[in-house]
C-alpha cells in the first residue's frame, strides 16, 4: 500500500537531509555497520557531529569550494556517507570512481578533475591508484571509520569541534546553493569512453522528493544496502533512506549477503536483476534433484507462481493453491531475505518479467524502474499501489519528469527523450558531448528506445545504437532477444549478433552450476568449464534449449548458431559495464575468429 507522507519536504541541498531527519524522524540507529561480530549503529546526531568535524578538517587544511575529492568505495558504509556529507558541507565536489576502473580510466579522471585528494578503504586499491598517479601531486590515502587514515588522513572524531570552526563552517554552508555541483560521476556505458556527468544538489534533491511518496517505508524500518556506493542508483537511494528516517544497514561484502539479510531482516531493499536471477537459479537447480516428489512439488509451485496476476481478483481455487505454493516452496525466497521483506525495487538493468511475477507471487512485491546517471537517476518507476505496476515495463514517469518518444517507427517505438529538474546540465569539460546529448529545445537524449504500453507505462525496447539490420534487411533489437534466451535455466548470459550478416547468432555464457548438476544427473563426467563447453552432449543440450526458445520467434529472429564461453563475463575483465550490461564491441572483438566461423 502506498504510504502518503504528511510532513512537508524542506531540504534543498543533499546535506540538509541530516538536519531534516533530526527534526522529523530522529533515529538512534541511523547508520549501521557490522563490526566485531555485531551490528553497531550511530545516531543521526553522531552522523552530523562526525560530518561537521571532518568538514572542519577540510577547512583547516586549505580545501575550498569547487575543488574535487575522489573516493573509491567498494561497498557502502557509514564512513563513506559521513565523508560524502562532510565534503558537501564545504562545497567540495565528490568524484566516486568504480574500483574496477582500468588504468586509462583512472588516469583520465585524475587528469580531468585535477583532484587534490583520493580516498579508498582498500589496501589493494590504494596501491593500484598510487601506481597510476604517482607522477601527479595528489594525496592518496586509506580511509577508515575506526582507525583513521594510514599516514595522512584523519580519523572521524566525534569530539566537539571548536565553536569558532563550527561558525566558519556554518557560514560556508549558507553560501552553498541548490544549483551548485554536488558530484561528478564518470560513466562510460558500453561505448568505453569515460565522461563525467555533472549533478547538482537540485538534481538529486528533486529525484529524492519525487519518490518519498512512492516507497512503502516508515521511520525506523530496517533497510539493507549492498549495491556499489560508487553508483548513483545506490548512493541516491541511501540519501532517500535517510530522508525517510529508516535504519540503514550496510552489507559487509558479497560473501556476507546471507548473514546480513538474516540478521538485519530488512523491510525493503533495492537490487539489480542479477540478485533475483541468482535466487531464481537456485530454485531451478532444485529441479535437477533426484527426488521425484521434490521436483514435482517445485514444478507445481512455480507453475502456480507464473499464473500470478498483479491486478484483478483471484478465484478461491487459485488463492488456495497460491497459499499452499507459498508455504511449501515459494517462501524459501522470503526466508533467505530475512522473512520480513515485502517490497523490492529493481533498477540498473532489465528484469525478466517472469522473475518479477514469481517473486511477487511469493509475497515479495517487485517494482522495476528506469533511470540513468544523467537523470539523477530515476526517470520512471512502477508503483507498489494496486493497478500501478505492469511487469515488463519500467513504470510511469516521475511527477515533474517529462518523457517523450522521438522519431517513432511503425510499432510506435522511438528514442526516449527526458526533460526535468533531475536532468544533468552536461558532461564535465566535454561541451561537444553535452551538445550532442540534448535536442535544440533542451530534451536529453537517453539513447534508449522504448514505447508506451497500457496507455502510460514505459517499456524499454533496446539501446538505439545496439539495434542493427541483417544483410537480409530485417531490423533486430538484441535486448529483448537476449532476455528471451536467458529464460533457459542453462543460459546465464546471451549476446545477440547479426549486424550485416545473413542471420542471427549468439554468444552464450552457460549457467555452470545448473549445467554441472545436469551433467551429474545424466552421467556425464564433469571436469572444468573450459573443457565442458566443447563436450558434444553439453553442446547438444544448449542446442535443445535454443531450439525450444526459437519456436516462439519469427523466422528472422531465430538464433542459427552460437558460441559458448567457458567463464562468465565480468567488470574486472572489461566485458561488463559497472551496471552489468555487456560491452558489445569488446566481446565481438574478443570472439571475432569464432564469429567468422559461424557464418562460413
Amino acid at each position: 500500500m502506498e504510504v502518503v507522507r504528511k510532513t512537508s519536504v524542506d531540504f534543498t541541498r543533499i546535506f540538509d537531509i541530516l538536519s531534516y531527519q533530526q527534526e522529523k524522524y530522529p533515529n538512534a540507529t541511523a547508520l549501521n555497520s557490522f563490526r566485531a561480530g555485531k551490528w553497531i549503529g550511530i545516531t543521526i546526531q553522531e552522523v552530523q557531529q562526525k560530518a561537521n568535524a571532518l568538514s572542519c578538517w577540510f577547512i583547516r587544511n586549505g580545501f575550498h569550494k569547487g575543488e574535487k575529492v575522489i573516493f573509491v568505495p567498494v561497498i557502502g558504509s557509514p564512513e563513506w556517507m559521513i565523508l560524502d556529507f562532510a565534503c558537501q558541507q564545504v562545497g567540495l565536489i565528490t568524484v566516486p570512481v568504480h574500483p574496477t576502473s582500468n588504468d586509462d580510466e583512472i588516469e583520465l579522471i585524475f587528469c580531468e578533475t585535477e583532484a587534490k585528494l583520493c580516498l579508498t578503504a582498500d589496501t589493494a586499491l590504494l596501491k593500484k591508484f598510487q601506481s597510476v598517479i604517482e607522477q601527479r601531486k595528489i594525496i592518496v590515502s586509506l580511509y577508515h571509520l575506526e582507525s583513521g587514515v594510514a599516514g595522512y588522513f584523519p580519523a572521524i572524531e566525534s569530539a566537539a569541534t571548536e565553536t569558532r570552526e563550527l561558525q566558519i563552517l556554518d557560514n560556508i554552508k549558507k553560501e552553498i546553493s541548490e544549483n551548485d555541483i554536488l558530484t561528478i560521476l564518470y560513466t562510460s556505458g558500453s561505448s568505453g569512453v569515460p565522461k563525467g556527468v555533472i549533478l547538482t544538489h537540485r538534481n538529486l534533491a528533486y529525484n529524492i522528493k519525487a519518490i518519498l511518496t512512492l516507497l512503502p517505508l516508515e521511520p525506523k524500518h530496517h533497510v539493507l544496502s549492498f549495491l556499489p556506493f560508487s553508483h548513483i542508483f545506490e548512493r541516491s537511494t541511501c540519501y532517500a533512506y535517510m530522508a525517510f528516517g529508516v535504519s540503514l544497514y550496510f552489507s559487509q561484502n558479497k560473501e556476507s549477503f546471507a548473514h546480513d539479510f538474516k540478521t538485519v531482516r530488512p523491510h525493503f531493499c533495492t537490487c539489480v536483476p542479477r540478485v533475483l536471477e541468482k535466487m531464481y537459479d537456485f530454485m531451478q537447480e532444485q529441479l535437477l534433484d533426484k527426488n521425484l516428489a521434490k521436483k514435482k512439488l517445485i514444478t507445481w509451485a512455480l507453475s502456480i507462481g507464473k499464473r500470478y496476476r498483479l491486478t484483478g481478483r483471484m478465484n478461491v481455487l487459485y488463492t488456495t493453491q497460491l497459499f499452499l505454493a507459498r508455504i511449501l516452496v515459494l517462501s524459501q525466497w522470503k526466508k533467505r531475505l530475512g522473512g520480513r521483506i515485502n517490497h523490492m525495487a529493481v533498477g540498473a538493468a532489465s528484469l525478466r518479467p517472469e522473475i518479477g511475477r514469481l517473486f511477487s507471487a511469493a509475497g515479495i512485491y517487485i517494482v522495476e524502474g528506469y533511470g540513468m546517471t544523467e537523470t539523477s537517476p530515476i526517470i520512471s518507476m512502477n508503483r507498489f499501489e494496486p493497478g500501478l505496476n505492469r511487469l515488463g515495463t519500467v513504470g510511469i514517469p516521475l511527477t515533474g519528469v517529462d518523457v517523450k518518444l522521438d522519431e517513432l517507427n511503425d510499432d510506435q517505438e522511438g528514442e526516449i527523450l527526458v526533460k526535468g529538474p533531475n536532468v544533468t546540465q552536461g558532461y564535465f569539460k566535454k561541451p561537444e558531448l553535452t551538445t550532442q546529448a540534448f535536442t535544440n529545445d533542451g530534451w536529453f537524449r537517453t539513447g534508449d528506445v522504448g514505447k508506451f504500453v497500457h496507455q502510460r507505462f514505459l517499456q524499454i525496447t533496446d539501446r538505439k545504437k545496439d539495434i542493427f539490420k541483417t544483410s537480409s534487411g530485417k531490423y533486430i533489437a538484441p535486448q529483448p532477444l537476449q532476455n528471451h534466451f536467458s529464460k533457459s535455466p542453462f543460459i546465464q548470459r546471451c549476446l545477440i549478433l547479426g549486424f550485416q550478416r545473413p542471420y542471427v547468432t549468439a554468444i552464450l555464457v552457460p549457467h555452470f552450476e545448473i549445467l554441472e548438476a545436469w551433467c551429474i544427473q545424466e552421467g556425464i563426467h564433469w571436469t572444468a568449464p573450459q573443457f565442458m563447453v566443447h563436450n558434444i552432449k553439453v553442446r547438444a543440450k544448449l542446442q535443445e534449449e535454443i531450439d525450444h526458445l526459437n519456436e516462439e520467434l519469427p523466422n528472422f529472429q531465430r538464433v542459427r548458431n552460437f558460441i559458448v564461453c567457458d567463464k562468465d563475463w565480468s567488470t574486472e575483465t572489461g566485458e561488463l559495464t559497472n551496471t552489468l550490461k555487456p560491452i558489445r564491441h569488446l566481446l565481438v572483438e574478443r570472439h571475432r575468429t569464432e564469429i567468422e566461423k559461424m557464418y562460413l
